[in-house]
């Protein structure tokens, strides 16, 4: 099976009442992980890059790293770009075999995402690629992306009819509370989604795909097992399952989700190595860590966006 857009899998999702799982992959295990995972269980995926991961992996291997996936899959995949910052680097990635890029201009004024975004679209659609953009800013850390509280903003639904309406997106990333990093909510804060926003959008972008960004759960199990093993986390509440499913059962149809995966895999080798201090072999400390992102992408698919059986 050869690398698919996203088309046909949101249309299915918003039918269904689901979510695909959208998740960042920096190297051979984090791919392997993922794609075990989805096989076992029958999901659709998604697997995104980041400008930071193209630097650190080379956009080569990660590109091979995914067509063995499909190979060993048989699944339809999705090749993404998460939170393209500029023409050049989505044209790179489309040119490079990517079926579908994200164009994140939410640092811009209205009118200037407005013309980046449709510039990106353009060149894309008539290369068959799917391009999702960005309204609203999220907060938090996460490779390139570095928006601070006081820049974030929520998503104006007033403004998502005319952004797609112009540009010609296939989808559009919304901010409604939740934010990139592991550090979503400070201690005590209680998390919220703006569940008002998202309605309202779903009313003025009818059957129109939604994604969430900065979705990971900060799953305590994980935090745990750094700190237990020389790490030193701060509390770090995120996202509660039960509110991404909610989301998953409305217009959204891809929810993104990076720093559980960072921490499943950091927390199991942390416990591996605090456990056999004598042991060097990176075969024998990231085998633990593929499992753990295998189990952790099992449950996303199954408890959270509902897309297993679903491929």
């Amino acid at each position: 099976m050869a690398l698919v857009t996203s088309k046909e899998m949101f249309q299915k999702a918003y039918d269904g009442g689901y979510a695909i799982g959208a998740f960042n992959v920096n190297n051979m295990e984090i791919i392997q992980g993922i794609t075990e995972a989805a096989k076992e269980v029958s999901a659709p995926l998604i697997l995104q890059v980041s400008a930071g991961a193209r630097k650190y992996a080379n956009h080569t291997y990660l590109v091979k790293l995914v067509e063995a996936a499909l190979i060993e899959t048989d699944l339809p995949i999705c090749l993404h770009l998460d939170h393209g910052d500029s023409f050049e680097l989505c044209k790179s990635c489309i040119d490079g075999g990517f079926t579908s890029v994200m164009i994140d201009g939410s640092h811009h004024s209205f009118e200037d995402n407005i013309e980046l975004t449709k510039k990106v679209v353009d060149y894309a659609h008539e290369r068959g690629v799917v391009v999702e953009g960005e309204l609203g800013r999220l907060a938090g850390i996460e490779d390139d992306v570095n928006v601070s509280e006081e820049d974030a903003s929520y998503t104006r639904p007033s403004e998502v009819e005319e952004f797609v309406t112009r540009t010609g997106v296939d989808s559009l990333a919304i901010a409604i509370g939740t934010s990139h990093g592991a550090y979503k909510f400070k201690p005590g804060q209680k998390p919220q989604l703006r569940f008002d926003i998202l309605k309202e959008v779903e009313e003025r972008l009818p059957n129109f795909p939604i994604v969430l960004h900065g979705a990971s759960s900060v799953i305590p199990e994980f935090v745990d097992m750094i700190n237990a093993n020389g790490g030193n986390m701060p509390d770090a509440i995120g996202i509660p399952e039960e509110m991404l499913r909610e989301a998953a059962k409305s217009a959204v149809c891809k929810i993104n989700i990076d720093s559980d995966l960072r921490l499943a895999m950091t927390g199991s080798i942390r416990k591996y190595m605090a456990e056999n201090p004598a042991h060097f072999d990176p075969r024998q400390y990231l085998t633990p860590a593929r499992a753990a992102i295998k189990e952790l992408v099992k449950n996303k698919l199954i408890n959270v966006l509902g897309c297993d059986g679903k491929a």
